[in-house]
């Protein structure tokens, strides 16, 4: 935390028996796959006391009932508890702390108010769009300050019109911190969207170090889809008697997401039995996932040689170029999107119903995140993975950490999509 200073002075106290509570926490009766320390469970929306500018934009976004997440996590953070939840993508966690955030913020006040920090531009963008979208009958500011993009502008918006909320990278909100354009002291409400993906990319000494300029009375929430021993370590050291909401690892694939495998002999083959599947399919949009950027570039030249239609998207492209094929995908332009890991987290595009992963992912929390580009929100997906006999082994592994069965493919597979 910031003293009157300005140097940094982590004044969090630590949660005690924290370790404890998410290595062998008891599921509550009646909770369901959540376990919670979190008794209070809101079937409405209506009920949850928000403000009605904020209901009328939450319902004009198209949301009619609170996810498990959000019955359970959005009055908590109303109430400005510190709070860690565990919640993988499609089932409602940006809602449940943009909701949270926004109902405390104070639009006649023009300072920043709340802080999100998300791992990639695309996903602060979504978050930021979510945001605007729920806000836009309070009149609510949001910002995106993110790399990619020109730091004038960004001191320029953050001098001449300062937004009530920002969401950003951690890079680049550090920047803004350290340059004295971005004012923490009347920051509300900090939020670490996928916590895990934010420390597996190297961004711990980043998000300290913007731990250390939030106010010492700020309320911290972290989420994250698991809850690797850095999460717990971060956990113990910023937050105060969090409100816990954890999806149980035996839970964590997505309902609803059929899931199967081919067993291909050999890599080189792969290509021809992508060509046969997309002959007898007609998913209305479909996502392949490759481990490489240079995998990703042969594959779409392979499958625009034989006539399909198809976008490529990876980390060595320019911002611009990523939000131009985004938008295409999302308006339906474009129907294959080919991509690396860049996309597994936070990306939400609702009308993908199949997702391949060309490649197995070399980080098996990642199978979540790119199977859950399917079946958005409790929508129906199928997922299918190419397997060589050298990956048979890395398929078990993934079964047994998510306690789950992935089949072999049937014939019928066009008439599940």
């Amino acid at each position: 935390m910031a003293d009157a200073n300005g140097t940094g002075s982590a004044t969090f106290a630590k949660g005690s028996s924290f370790r404890d509570e998410v290595e062998q926490g008891e599921a509550p009766e009646g909770s369901g796959e959540i376990d919670s320390n979190v008794t209070e469970v809101y079937e409405s929306f209506d009920d949850m006391g928000l403000r009605d500018e904020l209901l009328r934009g939450i319902y004009a976004y198209g949301f009619e009932k609170p996810s498990a997440i959000q019955q359970r996590g959005i009055v908590p953070m109303v109430k400005g508890r510190d709070m860690l939840a565990q919640s993988q993508s499609g089932t409602g966690k940006t809602g449940c702390f943009v909701i949270g955030m926004l109902q405390n913020v104070d639009t006649s006040l023009r300072k920043v108010q709340g802080l999100i920090l998300a791992p990639t531009r695309e996903l602060a963008q979504q978050i930021q769009k979510v945001a605007l979208a729920l806000g836009d009958y309070m009149g609510v500011k949001v910002h995106a300050c993110i790399g990619g993009t020109r730091v004038v502008d960004d001191l320029r918006t953050l001098e001449q019109d300062t937004p009530h909320v920002i969401v950003g990278t951690p890079g680049r909100v550090y920047d803004m911190i350290q340059r004295r354009a971005l004012d923490t002291t009347t920051i509300k409400c900090f939020v670490l969207d996928e916590a895990d993906e934010m420390l597996s990319r190297g961004f711990k000494e980043q998000i300290y170090m913007v731990f250390q300029y939030m106010p010492a009375n700020c309320q911290v929430a972290l989420f994250s889809a698991t809850i690797p021993a850095e999460i717990v370590e971060m956990a113990e050291k910023f937050l105060r008697d969090p409100a816990r909401i954890l999806v149980r690892k035996d839970e964590l694939t997505l309902q609803g997401i059929r899931q199967f495998y081919i067993l291909i002999e050999k890599e080189e083959w792969k290509l021809e039995t992508l060509i046969d599947l997309y002959e007898t399919i007609s998913a209305s949009q479909t996502v392949i996932f490759v481990n490489s950027r240079r995998k990703a570039e042969w594959l779409s030249e392979r499958m625009r040689e034989r006539d399909f239609t198809v976008s490529v998207i990876h980390a060595d492209m320019s911002q611009e170029e990523r939000n131009l094929i985004m938008r295409e995908f999302r308006s339906g332009s474009s129907r294959v999107l080919i991509t690396t890991d860049l996309l597994a987290r936070g990306i939400d595009v609702q009308q993908v119903s199949l997702v391949i992963n060309y490649d197995l992912p070399t980080n098996r929390e990642n199978y979540i995140h790119r199977v859950g580009r399917s079946g958005r929100f409790g929508r129906k997906g199928v997922a299918i993975n190419f397997l060589t006999n050298d990956d048979v082994r890395t398929l078990r592994e993934i079964e047994a950490y998510y306690n789950c069965e992935i089949q072999e493919m049937p014939v019928d597979i066009s008439d599940m999509l």
